[in-house]
C-alpha cells in the first residue's frame, strides 16, 4: 500500500515513509506502485524518507524520477 500520494498540477509524488528499516526506494520500485499513473502523462517521482526510532529524527530521503 501506498504511504502518501500527491497529485500536482504538473508532477504526481508517491512517498514511503520507513521507521528503523533501509530501502524504502526500492520498496517503491519493487512493488511498482507507480503504474497506475503512468497514463496521466505527468512526471513521477518516487520519494522514501527513513526515520530513526532512536535518535527520533529523519535519517535517509531518496528521491528518483520515472520518465513517462
Amino acid at each position: 500500500r501506498i504511504d502518501l500520494t500527491l497529485k500536482m498540477p504538473n508532477a504526481i509524488y508517491i512517498i514511503e515513509f520507513k521507521v528503523d528499516t533501509k530501502d524504502a526506494l526500492a520498496q517503491l520500485k519493487e512493488k511498482r506502485y507507480y503504474e497506475k499513473y503512468l497514463n496521466l502523462n505527468k512526471p513521477i517521482f518516487l520519494v522514501s524518507i527513513e526515520f530513526d526510532s532512536a535518535k527520533k529524527n529523519i535519517t535517509n530521503i531518496n528521491w528518483e524520477s520515472i520518465a513517462f
